[in-house]
């Protein structure tokens, strides 16, 4: 049969987060689990010091004031909007990295951040700071690994939990890619997607378990794992999970 004429068996190019509607997908679980919500759009002006001893957690996957993606965030904020509220914070921003400090923060920070949250601007920031330093490198390597949209989102969700590298006390992705690798073969080394997926999760619950700020795995073993086991490496749906004993569900249209 000649290439192109109809009824032939052409391959379909598997589809990955970069296609906005699984991207969405992803979204959604990764708020399911930073937000107990599935309108991570709605998070825009989300702030609380949740006790992980990185000072305040905000916007749409917690940036952080302490890991210092929360100033590069107002940074971006403050050059396409010069003048804004939060700007006055970024010498207190700048000076608090690296710790769990309020210092020269505080409810006048909390009050700013609640404000501007409506701002176009800022949230064009935060998406943009999300594709930098979270969702762009956690794609592009879970594509030369040779993973499907499930493998991507997974990338995903460890860089937002744990960060690109080690930081004290908390291990990175990185590190947790290395463990991986110790045990499994990724699919772009000829290894079996799911046994390499369930290796990357293995490392994953064993960093929670020993982080002083995380203990619960449910984001892991009720949530991403069930993914693998059902085979949905697609991210197909209908989608069903529990993070923190909460329920969710996504629904094929």
């Amino acid at each position: 049969m000649l290439a192109g004429c109809a009824g032939s068996d052409e391959t379909q190019v598997a589809v990955g987060l970069d296609d906005p509607a699984k991207k969405e997908i992803a979204m959604r679980l990764v708020s399911s689990a930073e937000n107990s919500s599935l309108d991570w759009k709605a998070q825009y002006g989300y702030i609380e010091d949740i006790g992980d001893g990185r000072g305040y957690t905000v916007g749409i996957i917690g940036f952080c004031s302490g890991t210092g993606d929360l100033l590069a965030v107002v940074e971006r904020f403050t050059k396409a909007r010069p003048g804004n509220a939060l700007a006055p914070f970024l010498p207190a921003l700048r000076a608090v990295r690296g710790s769990d400090s309020h210092e020269g923060l505080g409810r006048p920070f909390t009050d700013a951040w609640a404000r501007a949250a409506g701002d176009p601007a800022l949230r064009a920031a935060q998406d943009a700071e999300r594709d930098r330093a979270y969702f762009k490198p956690a794609v592009q390597q879970a594509e030369r690994d040779g993973l499907g949209a499930l493998g991507q989102f997974i990338y995903f969700d460890a860089y937002v939990m744990h960060g690109s590298g080690d930081t004290k006390g908390s291990v990175g992705f990185r590190t947790l890619r290395e463990k991986a690798l110790s045990t499994a073969e990724p699919p772009a080394r000829g290894g079996d997607e799911k046994a390499y997926l369930n290796a990357f999760l293995d490392a994953r619950v064993e960093a929670i378990r020993r982080e002083p700020s995380h203990t619960d795995t449910s984001r892991i073993e009720t949530a991403q794992r069930v993914f693998v086991r059902e085979g949905r490496l697609g991210l197909e749906k209908p989608l069903r999970w529990k993070v923190y004993g909460d329920s969710y569900r996504i629904d094929a249209e």
